[in-house]
């Protein structure tokens, strides 16, 4: 599974749970956001300790580093989303944010980050990234929960190691 392809995929898979919560009924919204907060959690896990040290060696290190500080925007609002309870007046408002940083942070990786990885890594590299990220979200998802862990990694963007 190439690691763009899987990224990608993840990329238009969360976008369109985002939409589906944005026209959902109110009685649908908390289960579709549950999905959507950890979806994001496993992507955004995935690229900062597999994906982003794997590039990162191969003079990717200014796009990685606006895209750690996107991410840590997007864990900032997703931890004030699990801390307001869903019908709080300022719910909607928050979650339309995170649909756009999200949408805005795929954009920016889809046009600038990946088209250097794929000139950079062999199709063979970018298969093992994919297999090696897939193994730790699945990881994460048998854990349970996943997006509850993102209040704890607010405080700064993650190391690119």
């Amino acid at each position: 599974m190439d690691a763009i392809e899987l990224l990608t995929g993840q990329h238009r898979s969360l976008e369109a749970l985002m939409k589906a919560w944005m026209e959902a009924e109110a009685w649908q919204r908390e289960a579709l956001f549950k999905r959507v907060g950890d979806e994001l959690t496993v992507h955004l896990s995935s690229e900062e300790q597999i994906f982003y040290p794997a590039v990162k060696a191969h003079r990717t290190e200014d796009i990685l580093l606006e895209s750690l500080e996107e991410h840590l925007s997007l864990k900032r609002v997703m931890a004030d989303l699990l801390a307001l309870s869903p019908d709080d007046p300022s719910f909607e408002a928050k979650f339309h944010v995170l649909k756009e940083q999200a949408e805005h942070h795929h954009k920016e990786e889809e046009e600038h980050l990946f088209p250097k990885v794929k000139q950079l890594l062999e199709p063979m590299a970018r298969s093992t990234l994919g297999e090696q990220m897939h193994g730790l979200q699945q990881q994460l998802k048998r854990e349970g929960d996943p997006r509850e862990a993102i209040a704890e990694q607010t405080d700064k963007a993650a190391p690119l190691e």
